[in-house]
Protein backbone atom coordinates (compact mmCIF):
# COMPACT_ATOMS: atom_id res chain seq x y z
CA UNK A 1 0.00 0.00 0.00
CA UNK A 2 1.20 3.50 -0.79
CA UNK A 3 2.53 5.34 2.32
CA UNK A 4 -0.10 8.08 1.98
CA UNK A 5 -3.00 5.64 1.61
CA UNK A 6 -4.65 6.51 4.89
CA UNK A 7 -4.66 10.25 4.15
CA UNK A 8 -7.09 9.68 1.23
CA UNK A 9 -9.53 7.61 3.25
CA UNK A 10 -13.10 8.58 2.41
CA UNK A 11 -12.13 11.35 -0.03
CA UNK A 12 -14.06 11.64 -3.31
CA UNK A 13 -11.63 11.81 -6.26
CA UNK A 14 -13.12 12.85 -9.61
CA UNK A 15 -11.19 11.43 -12.58
CA UNK A 16 -11.66 13.28 -15.89
CA UNK A 17 -9.56 11.01 -18.10
CA UNK A 18 -11.23 9.54 -21.22
CA UNK A 19 -13.59 6.61 -20.83
CA UNK A 20 -11.65 3.35 -20.93
CA UNK A 21 -8.35 4.91 -19.80
CA UNK A 22 -9.10 5.69 -16.15
CA UNK A 23 -9.22 2.20 -14.63
CA UNK A 24 -5.61 2.17 -13.47
CA UNK A 25 -5.97 5.54 -11.74
CA UNK A 26 -9.25 4.43 -10.16
CA UNK A 27 -7.45 1.39 -8.71
CA UNK A 28 -4.75 3.66 -7.28
CA UNK A 29 -7.41 5.83 -5.63
CA UNK A 30 -9.03 2.78 -4.01
CA UNK A 31 -5.63 1.45 -2.89
CA UNK A 32 -5.09 4.70 -0.98
CA UNK A 33 -8.49 4.58 0.64
CA UNK A 34 -10.25 7.12 -1.59
CA UNK A 35 -13.46 6.85 -3.58
CA UNK A 36 -12.93 7.24 -7.37
CA UNK A 37 -15.62 8.83 -9.55
CA UNK A 38 -15.25 8.53 -13.33
CA UNK A 39 -16.35 11.68 -15.15
CA UNK A 40 -14.79 11.44 -18.64
CA UNK A 41 -14.09 14.74 -20.34
CA UNK A 42 -13.07 13.10 -23.62
CA UNK A 43 -14.06 10.16 -25.76
CA UNK A 44 -11.32 8.59 -27.88
CA UNK A 45 -11.93 6.88 -31.22
CA UNK A 46 -9.71 5.28 -33.84
CA UNK A 47 -9.00 7.38 -36.92
CA UNK A 48 -10.36 6.04 -40.25
CA UNK A 49 -8.43 2.80 -40.56
CA UNK A 50 -7.34 2.75 -44.21
CA UNK A 51 -5.83 6.24 -44.30
CA UNK A 52 -4.44 6.03 -40.76
CA UNK A 53 -2.66 2.72 -41.37
CA UNK A 54 -1.00 4.00 -44.55
CA UNK A 55 0.05 7.23 -42.84
CA UNK A 56 1.45 5.38 -39.82
CA UNK A 57 3.48 3.02 -41.98
CA UNK A 58 4.84 5.98 -43.96
CA UNK A 59 5.67 7.84 -40.74
CA UNK A 60 8.04 5.07 -39.71
CA UNK A 61 10.38 6.13 -42.53
CA UNK A 62 10.97 9.53 -40.89
CA UNK A 63 13.94 10.52 -38.72
CA UNK A 64 12.17 11.17 -35.45
CA UNK A 65 8.78 10.08 -34.10
CA UNK A 66 7.07 11.94 -31.26
CA UNK A 67 4.16 10.24 -29.47
CA UNK A 68 1.96 12.75 -27.69
CA UNK A 69 0.02 10.39 -25.38
CA UNK A 70 -0.35 6.75 -24.31
CA UNK A 71 -3.47 6.68 -26.50
CA UNK A 72 -1.34 7.58 -29.53
CA UNK A 73 0.81 4.53 -28.81
CA UNK A 74 -2.19 2.27 -28.31
CA UNK A 75 -4.03 3.31 -31.46
CA UNK A 76 -0.87 3.25 -33.60
CA UNK A 77 -0.05 -0.29 -32.51
CA UNK A 78 -3.54 -1.41 -33.52
CA UNK A 79 -2.72 -0.28 -37.05
CA UNK A 80 0.75 -1.81 -37.41
CA UNK A 81 3.77 -2.68 -35.25
CA UNK A 82 6.51 -0.12 -34.62
CA UNK A 83 9.39 -1.21 -36.85
CA UNK A 84 11.41 1.88 -37.47
CA UNK A 85 14.99 3.11 -37.29
CA UNK A 86 13.76 6.52 -36.17
CA UNK A 87 14.54 8.06 -32.82
CA UNK A 88 11.44 7.99 -30.61
CA UNK A 89 10.32 10.60 -28.09
CA UNK A 90 7.36 10.58 -25.71
CA UNK A 91 5.77 13.69 -24.24
CA UNK A 92 5.71 12.11 -20.76
CA UNK A 93 6.71 9.07 -18.78
CA UNK A 94 3.30 7.43 -19.15
CA UNK A 95 3.69 7.55 -22.92
CA UNK A 96 7.28 6.31 -22.68
CA UNK A 97 6.14 3.35 -20.57
CA UNK A 98 3.41 2.59 -23.12
CA UNK A 99 6.13 2.46 -25.78
CA UNK A 100 8.27 0.24 -23.57
CA UNK A 101 5.39 -2.22 -23.28
CA UNK A 102 5.30 -2.60 -27.07
CA UNK A 103 9.04 -3.20 -27.26
CA UNK A 104 10.36 0.31 -27.89
CA UNK A 105 13.06 0.42 -25.22
CA UNK A 106 14.93 3.34 -26.81
CA UNK A 107 12.13 5.90 -26.36
CA UNK A 108 12.95 8.93 -24.22
CA UNK A 109 10.81 11.50 -22.42
CA UNK A 110 11.44 14.76 -20.53
CA UNK A 111 12.02 14.84 -16.76
CA UNK A 112 9.01 14.32 -14.54
CA UNK A 113 8.55 18.02 -13.78
CA UNK A 114 8.54 18.92 -17.50
CA UNK A 115 6.11 16.39 -18.97
CA UNK A 116 4.47 18.73 -21.47
CA UNK A 117 5.16 20.12 -24.93
CA UNK A 118 7.39 22.94 -23.69
CA UNK A 119 9.39 20.51 -21.59
CA UNK A 120 9.82 18.08 -24.45
CA UNK A 121 11.09 20.89 -26.70
CA UNK A 122 14.07 21.20 -24.34
CA UNK A 123 15.17 17.63 -25.09
CA UNK A 124 18.66 17.46 -26.67
CA UNK A 125 17.33 15.59 -29.71
CA UNK A 126 15.14 18.57 -30.60
CA UNK A 127 17.77 21.29 -30.47
CA UNK A 128 19.29 20.68 -33.93
CA UNK A 129 16.48 19.44 -36.15
CA UNK A 130 17.00 21.52 -39.29
CA UNK A 131 16.25 19.32 -42.30
CA UNK A 132 15.10 16.36 -40.22
CA UNK A 133 11.77 14.66 -40.87
CA UNK A 134 9.86 14.81 -37.60
CA UNK A 135 6.47 13.11 -37.30
CA UNK A 136 4.00 13.73 -34.48
CA UNK A 137 1.91 10.63 -33.73
CA UNK A 138 -1.21 12.19 -32.29
CA UNK A 139 -4.86 13.20 -32.77
CA UNK A 140 -6.14 16.30 -34.55
CA UNK A 141 -6.99 19.38 -32.54
CA UNK A 142 -3.99 19.72 -30.25
CA UNK A 143 -2.36 22.97 -29.15
CA UNK A 144 0.12 22.95 -32.04
CA UNK A 145 3.08 24.06 -29.91
CA UNK A 146 5.34 21.16 -30.90
CA UNK A 147 4.66 21.40 -34.63
CA UNK A 148 5.01 25.19 -34.77
CA UNK A 149 8.22 25.31 -32.75
CA UNK A 150 9.89 22.44 -34.58
CA UNK A 151 9.00 24.03 -37.93
CA UNK A 152 10.59 27.27 -36.73
CA UNK A 153 13.72 25.28 -35.93
CA UNK A 154 13.84 24.02 -39.51
CA UNK A 155 12.38 20.54 -39.18
CA UNK A 156 10.13 19.01 -41.81
CA UNK A 157 7.13 18.40 -39.57
CA UNK A 158 4.22 16.10 -40.31
CA UNK A 159 1.38 14.83 -38.15
CA UNK A 160 0.03 11.31 -38.28
CA UNK A 161 -3.45 11.13 -36.78
CA UNK A 162 -4.00 7.63 -35.42
CA UNK A 163 -6.99 8.52 -33.22
CA UNK A 164 -9.57 11.25 -32.66
CA UNK A 165 -10.81 13.09 -29.58
CA UNK A 166 -14.53 13.74 -29.25
CA UNK A 167 -16.99 15.12 -26.74
CA UNK A 168 -18.10 12.49 -24.24
CA UNK A 169 -21.72 11.46 -23.84
CA UNK A 170 -22.72 12.84 -20.45
CA UNK A 171 -25.99 11.47 -19.11
CA UNK A 172 -28.10 11.67 -16.00
CA UNK A 173 -25.84 9.30 -14.11
CA UNK A 174 -22.90 11.69 -14.59
CA UNK A 175 -24.96 14.62 -13.36
CA UNK A 176 -26.16 12.66 -10.33
CA UNK A 177 -22.59 11.63 -9.59
CA UNK A 178 -21.42 15.27 -9.54
CA UNK A 179 -24.35 16.44 -7.40
CA UNK A 180 -23.68 13.69 -4.86
CA UNK A 181 -20.00 14.54 -4.36
CA UNK A 182 -18.79 15.07 -0.83
CA UNK A 183 -17.87 18.63 0.16
CA UNK A 184 -14.19 17.59 0.33
CA UNK A 185 -14.09 16.22 -3.23
CA UNK A 186 -11.04 16.73 -5.47
CA UNK A 187 -11.05 17.06 -9.26
CA UNK A 188 -8.05 15.76 -11.25
CA UNK A 189 -7.43 17.77 -14.44
CA UNK A 190 -4.79 16.82 -17.01
CA UNK A 191 -6.48 18.22 -20.15
CA UNK A 192 -7.93 21.67 -20.78
CA UNK A 193 -10.11 20.25 -23.55
CA UNK A 194 -11.55 17.62 -21.21
CA UNK A 195 -12.40 20.24 -18.59
CA UNK A 196 -14.03 22.47 -21.21
CA UNK A 197 -16.16 19.58 -22.46
CA UNK A 198 -17.41 18.94 -18.93
CA UNK A 199 -18.25 22.59 -18.33
CA UNK A 200 -20.09 22.76 -21.65
CA UNK A 201 -21.83 19.39 -21.43
CA UNK A 202 -23.09 19.36 -17.85
CA UNK A 203 -26.13 21.37 -16.72
CA UNK A 204 -25.41 24.56 -14.80
CA UNK A 205 -26.32 23.08 -11.43
CA UNK A 206 -23.70 20.36 -11.90
CA UNK A 207 -21.10 22.84 -13.21
CA UNK A 208 -21.56 24.98 -10.10
CA UNK A 209 -21.12 21.92 -7.88
CA UNK A 210 -18.01 20.91 -9.81
CA UNK A 211 -16.53 24.37 -9.28
CA UNK A 212 -16.65 23.84 -5.52
CA UNK A 213 -14.17 20.95 -5.79
CA UNK A 214 -10.51 21.44 -5.01
CA UNK A 215 -8.55 20.91 -8.23
CA UNK A 216 -5.22 19.22 -8.97
CA UNK A 217 -3.56 19.98 -12.32
CA UNK A 218 -0.45 18.70 -14.05
CA UNK A 219 1.05 21.91 -15.48
CA UNK A 220 1.29 25.68 -15.06
CA UNK A 221 -0.74 26.12 -18.26
CA UNK A 222 -3.58 24.09 -16.75
CA UNK A 223 -3.35 26.11 -13.54
CA UNK A 224 -4.12 29.23 -15.56
CA UNK A 225 -6.89 27.51 -17.50
CA UNK A 226 -8.59 26.25 -14.34
CA UNK A 227 -8.50 29.72 -12.76
CA UNK A 228 -10.00 31.25 -15.89
CA UNK A 229 -12.74 28.59 -15.83
CA UNK A 230 -13.98 29.87 -12.48
CA UNK A 231 -12.42 27.40 -10.06
CA UNK A 232 -10.48 28.20 -6.92
CA UNK A 233 -6.68 28.18 -6.83
CA UNK A 234 -5.59 24.77 -8.16
CA UNK A 235 -2.82 22.62 -6.75
CA UNK A 236 -0.07 21.65 -9.18
CA UNK A 237 1.15 18.06 -9.17
CA UNK A 238 4.71 17.09 -10.07
CA UNK A 239 3.46 15.42 -13.27
CA UNK A 240 0.36 13.97 -14.93
CA UNK A 241 1.04 10.48 -13.55
CA UNK A 242 -1.61 9.00 -11.31
CA UNK A 243 0.81 8.66 -8.40
CA UNK A 244 1.85 12.31 -8.57
CA UNK A 245 -1.74 13.56 -8.89
CA UNK A 246 -2.78 11.60 -5.82
CA UNK A 247 0.35 12.62 -3.90
CA UNK A 248 -0.66 16.24 -4.51
CA UNK A 249 -4.12 15.57 -3.07
CA UNK A 250 -2.67 13.80 -0.04
CA UNK A 251 -0.19 16.60 0.63
CA UNK A 252 -2.99 19.21 0.78
CA UNK A 253 -5.51 17.36 2.90
CA UNK A 254 -6.11 18.69 6.39
CA UNK A 255 -4.82 16.41 9.17
CA UNK A 256 -7.52 14.08 10.47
Amino acid sequence: MHPTAQTLAGVDIVITRPAGTARSLARQVRARGGEPHLLPGLSLHAAPEATARAAWRQAQNDDLLIFTSPAAVRFAMRLAPLRSQARVLAVGDGTRRALLRVGCAQAQSPPRDREHSEGLLQHPWLQSVRGLRVNLITAPGGRGVLAATLAERGAQVRETHVYERARPRLGRRHVDKVLALDASAWLLVTSAQALDHLLQGLPEVAVQRLRTCRVVVSSARLQRHVREAGFGEPVRAASASGADLLDAVAAHLSPR
